[in-house]
């Protein structure tokens, strides 16, 4: 903690006289008409020493009250901005333009982002709904909800802005404010505190898709199972839903690299190992998503080959009863052809003994594929 006063000490007079000279002490902020505070703002706050100083505050007021002072950091957090609600926040800390359209239409892959002196993360948020079963007999559904979280980081602020319905961040600042020693470190505190949130998300539906997967593949492979239940329906919709976890997880890993090894102003030495941290858990997230897309092509086949072999039964058995069938109409085909002479025409006994021996191949016949498996 001494370490960190002795580097706000030496860095504070070259903040405040590039933030603030004495002549103008809002000369620092950018010159434009005093928006309104936007409706998309859930919590914007100062924070000096790991510690909230102030209420809700505008974003200008933090912004200068936290330059005017030269040390802390604000930590401005917003819902589904418009474009016209995040404009004034952009110009007031200089974001760049390119950021604040990812920032306001989302939909964007997970990224990170150097823009001058600041930098723009994307996250993917998921979250494990389980649907209800449309009847008694049927499966249930699962689905896997997106949603995105983009994090600005400059040296004196921070800024989330969340899309979605779930992972609303609340209640992690409550978490970080309770733990003054990590919030201390400044914006990249909060940085870390939102990647980890993410990946422990990604590691709860983790959780649930496994348990969807050994259901799946035990109805595959169950002895007692009918087998002209179809479960293809359900594979096919867990391969959707691990297409998008894939989607969400695997571009997340370069960033969090980048965060963990690389050096950088914005990223406190100390916060960069607890980044490590996290990619390790993505790491494994990221081993058990490809285990499950590997596992579900599996079951896939299995269910394919096995649907497959009950085809190749049913036809088996169909023309084994072809044949059969073919006997006697063999036969009746040859005595409806009503030519005068033919072989036991005028005998009484002919008819009986015709039908007999109908019965008597197709019964031998009848034994014989049954005694190759066919019927």
């Amino acid at each position: 903690m001494s370490m960190m006063r002795d580097l706000r000490s030496a860095v504070r007079p070259a903040r405040r006289r590039a933030a603030l000279p004495a002549s103008s002490p809002s000369a620092a902020l950018p010159v434009a008409v005093r928006p309104e505070p936007p409706s998309a703002i859930v919590d914007c706050a100062v924070y000096h020493e790991g510690r909230r100083t102030t209420g809700l505050l505008a974003p200008e007021d933090a912004l200068r009250k936290v330059r005017e002072d030269g040390e802390g950091f604000t930590w401005i957090g917003l819902h589904e901005p418009s474009e016209r609600e995040l404009a004034g926040i952009a110009e007031l800390f200089g974001l760049h333009p390119l950021a604040v359209e990812d920032a306001v239409h989302a939909h964007q892959r997970p990224k990170l982002e150097r823009y001058e002196n600041v930098l723009f993360n994307v996250f993917k948020t998921l979250r494990y709904v389980e649907n209800s079963p449309c009847g008694p007999d049927e499966p249930t559904d699962a689905l896997v909800e997106t949603g995105e979280i983009m994090v600005f980081t400059g040296q004196d602020f921070v800024i989330t802005v969340r899309h979605g319905g779930h992972s609303a961040l609340g209640p992690l600042r409550h978490v970080l404010e309770d733990d003054t020693e990590l919030l201390a470190k400044g914006p990249s505190a909060v940085l870390h505190a939102v990647a980890d949130l993410v990946v422990d998300g990604y590691l709860t539906v983790t959780e649930a898709l496994q348990l969807d997967v050994d259901d799946v593949e035990f109805a595959v492979f169950s002895s007692d199972r009918d087998p002209r239940k179809p479960e293809a329906g359900r594979i096919y919709q867990l391969k959707r839903e691990v297409l998008e976890f894939k989607r969400a997880v695997v571009p997340l890993q370069r960033p969090l690299q980048r965060l963990s090894e690389r050096p950088s102003r914005h990223v406190h030495p100390e916060v960069q190992n607890y980044f490590r941290d996290v990619a390790d858990h993505l790491t494994r997230v990221t081993d058990q998503v490809a285990s499950f897309d590997d596992l579900l092509n599996s079951i896939l086949q299995a269910n394919l080959a096995q649907v497959s072999f009950m085809q190749n039964e049913d036809m088996r058995k169909m023309s084994a009863w072809a044949a059969i069938l073919m006997v006697p109409t063999m036969v009746t085909g040859l005595y409806g052809m009503n030519f005068k002479y033919m072989p036991e025409l005028q005998w009484s006994f002919g008819y009986p003994m015709v039908v007999c021996g109908i019965a008597a191949v197709c019964l031998l016949m009848r034994r014989g594929f049954k005694r190759n498996g066919w019927l």
